[in-house]
């Protein structure tokens, strides 16, 4: 299981790095639970980097798939691993489906074999979003390579505290059945890395969690950072193991 580390800084970038993130995020908690950064911030991000895959955020998009296009054709002008769309604004599965085509096809038109990552909400329901299974059908029309579940909104708790583990591990089963990437991210904490080893699943996202007093908008903490890694790499004690994506 992977370790995704939401960086807002160089420096930032550097110590998670070094903690034993394998994966760098670029996003802004600032505009939301998938916030983008500006062009300025991920080229500094990215130099900081060290060659380790890279991903950027979006933005928790609203259903304008000509924004978010635009959006997607910026960010594949920088050498990224993955770009994560969240799926704020849509009100259905076939907006969702176009708003996911528009932004692969602008990632491809740009050149880059990067992954598309669509981003749904585990609490949809808080504002009449679509449903995670609907997240990985419009992830498999779209011909996206990964699906992901975070939360919108902070202050009622985490992913676990929203859905439960038989709804996770249906959304989990049902990405990797069409050879999705699986990700999870909402507050985890490390209490949580068991369990999210027994769902099988491939990348684990955190932000607040690794910062300072588990606040999103404070500096990361490399001890936690590297908690987390040792947990997130160490063997499962149940459950199946995959190679991650």
């Amino acid at each position: 299981m992977k370790l995704l580390a939401s960086c807002t800084s160089a420096y930032e970038a550097r110590a998670a790095l070094d903690a034993g993130a394998d994966i760098i995020d670029i996003k802004n908690p600032a505009e939301g639970s998938l916030g983008a950064q500006p062009p300025w911030v991920i080229a500094e991000i990215l130099a900081a980097s060290q060659m380790a895959p890279v991903s950027v955020a979006l933005g928790d998009l609203a259903y304008q798939p000509g924004t978010a296009a635009l959006a997607a054709y910026g960010a594949a002008c920088f050498d990224v691993s993955y770009f994560k769309a969240g799926l704020r604004g849509v009100r259905d599965q076939a907006e969702a489906i176009n708003l996911l085509t528009a932004i692969v096809t602008a990632v491809r038109s740009a050149g880059r074999a990067g992954v598309v990552v669509a981003s749904g909400y585990a609490d949809f329901a808080r504002f009449a979003g679509i449903r995670p299974k609907e997240v990985v059908e419009a992830a498999i029309e779209s011909r996206c390579a990964m699906v992901m579940l975070d939360t919108a909104f902070k202050d009622r708790g985490g992913l676990f505290d929203v859905l439960s583990q038989t709804e996770l591990r249906a959304f989990v089963d049902c990405g990797h059945a069409h050879g999705l990437g699986v990700a999870l991210a909402g507050s985890l904490r490390e209490h949580h890395i068991e369990l999210l080893h027994s769902l099988d699943v491939d990348v684990i996202g955190v932000r607040g969690s690794i910062c300072e007093s588990n606040g999103r908008h404070n500096a990361i903490v490399p001890a936690r950072v590297r908690r987390f890694a040792a947990a997130a790499h160490a063997a499962p004690t149940y459950g199946p193991s995959r190679q991650g994506v």
